[in-house]
């Protein structure tokens, strides 16, 4: 069976909201892993409190528990922010909030800033946001690159964006941007809801292809593994087998049990992910 090195696995605090960031730290360095994604939710780090002080205050607690962080995911589907925004000044201070995300990851020393393309009013055409989305991903990747820091972009569920969905759809705005700092994020949920496959992102994107967030659905709901009814495990396969050798975290998302009882539902997916990965390679 064709195996990740275990070492591509990362933690991530997605269903820790409830914790307080010390306490998420101990929990995830328990899972034996070194790189988390880092999501920027309140109270850990969201960008509507993320002090200098604060800031200063997770890079200690990540360091003290053996952690670096691999990427910073600001909550921004939830959150009052939208890079894609037809409202001039909110669409502004979007970006320029997420240029401070950019800031914050080169202090935590991320080598990844993660971007999603915003949204358009339900009443405009598409072709009216799409430039919104490629100059303000294209500014923030710009302010991220100085800071010596890459970027990822996700195509997002239909309920989440209505300006990227599909692969195809990250291709083209890739190419738009037209930066070689930005890189590709395969959520198994949004491709599954998308019609995608495994084949398609290693196709599309190749080596741009650099981080994965493996969650269950029917076919969405950023389940634990065993809770929805995608194949996972052929999914992790066929990265594997593709030579694929970016990261691959968990998603396991919402205020429901998984929030309620965090370590019970990561211990699952990691059971669940053993089989697939070799504990003695190391990708290239």
């Amino acid at each position: 069976m064709p195996q990740l090195a275990a070492n591509q696995l990362i933690g991530a605090n997605f269903s820790f909201q409830h914790f307080p960031f010390e306490r998420v730290a101990e929990m995830i360095r328990g899972f034996g892993v070194c790189e988390i994604e880092l999501w920027g939710i309140a109270p850990h780090l969201d960008l509507f409190h993320a002090t200098d002080m604060r800031v200063d205050f997770v890079r200690r607690v990540l360091a003290d528990n053996g952690l670096s962080t691999w990427c910073f995911t600001p909550e921004q589907v939830l959150y009052p922010i939208n890079i894609a925004s037809g409202d001039k000044d909110f669409r502004r201070a979007s970006i320029e909030r997420f240029c401070r995300a950019a800031d914050i990851s080169a202090t935590l020393g991320a080598r990844y800033l993660f971007l999603t393309p915003g949204r358009r009013y339900e009443n405009e055409a598409p072709e009216q946001a799409w430039p919104r989305a490629v100059d303000a991903l294209g500014e923030v990747a710009q302010h991220a690159d100085r800071n010596g820091v890459r970027c990822l972009l996700e195509p997002l569920q239909r309920f989440e964006t209505n300006i990227v969905n599909d692969a195809a759809g990250l291709r083209r705005m890739l190419d738009q941007i037209g930066a070689d700092y930005v890189d590709v994020v395969l959520d198994t949920v949004g491709m599954a809801t998308a019609g995608d496959t495994v084949a398609e992102y290693i196709n599309l994107f190749g080596s741009q292809l650099a981080h994965v967030q493996l969650g269950d659905g029917t076919p969405a709901g950023h389940l634990v593994w065993g809770d929805g009814s995608l194949p996972l495990g052929r999914y992790v396969s066929e990265l594997a087998r593709s030579g694929y050798k970016g990261k691959i975290t968990f998603e396991p998302f919402g205020n429901g049990s998984y929030a309620l009882d965090p370590v019970t539902a990561w211990t699952r997916c990691l059971a669940a992910i053993e089989p697939y990965l070799n504990r003695s390679a190391v990708p290239a």
